[in-house]
């Protein structure tokens, strides 16, 4: 009889401190989200996110972005098994991104994209220039409400 109540003593103190602990949670670590895009890039100044992917123990690093005091992405790199798979770095200018710079799993430039916008904030043209800095293609962004 004594181990039956002392059992239920520890079993209800336990659940007691896990329901204490759940209502922490809720409290305090989730924050109402971000409404506007100036909110969301408020959090992101100076941020740094590693993504990992994990199997069993083992774990390794999928992608590694890093965040402007502006709230852009200045840098954004993907792992695969064997180390970098792709690098892109992006410049900004007025809150735009004018240029993104791809590179190779040996940090060699691949791809150089440059931006060109309407007045009212859209892309209007995406050129793609070779290494050497000879345009190979061309993007043209429509848009239409419907």
């Amino acid at each position: 009889m004594k181990k039956i109540i002392f059992i239920s003593i520890l079993f209800c103190s336990a659940c007691y401190k896990y329901a204490d602990a759940q209502v922490n949670i809720r409290q305090y670590d989730y924050q109402a989200p971000p409404t506007t895009l100036e909110e969301r890039r408020e959090r992101r100044q100076n941020l740094v996110v590693k993504e990992w992917n994990t199997e069993g123990r083992r774990r390794w690093l999928d992608r590694f972005k890093v965040y402007n005091p502006d709230g852009f992405i200045i840098e954004d790199i993907e792992y695969a098994s064997y180390g970098q798979r792709v690098r892109v770095v992006s410049r900004y200018e007025d809150g735009k991104c004018i240029e993104e710079i791809e590179y190779n799993e040996r940090n060699r430039v691949v791809r150089i994209r440059k931006f060109e916008y309407n007045l009212d904030g859209t892309k209007k043209m995406q050129y793609n220039y070779l290494p050497n800095g000879k345009l190979y293609s061309t993007k043209v962004f429509e848009y239409s409400y419907q």
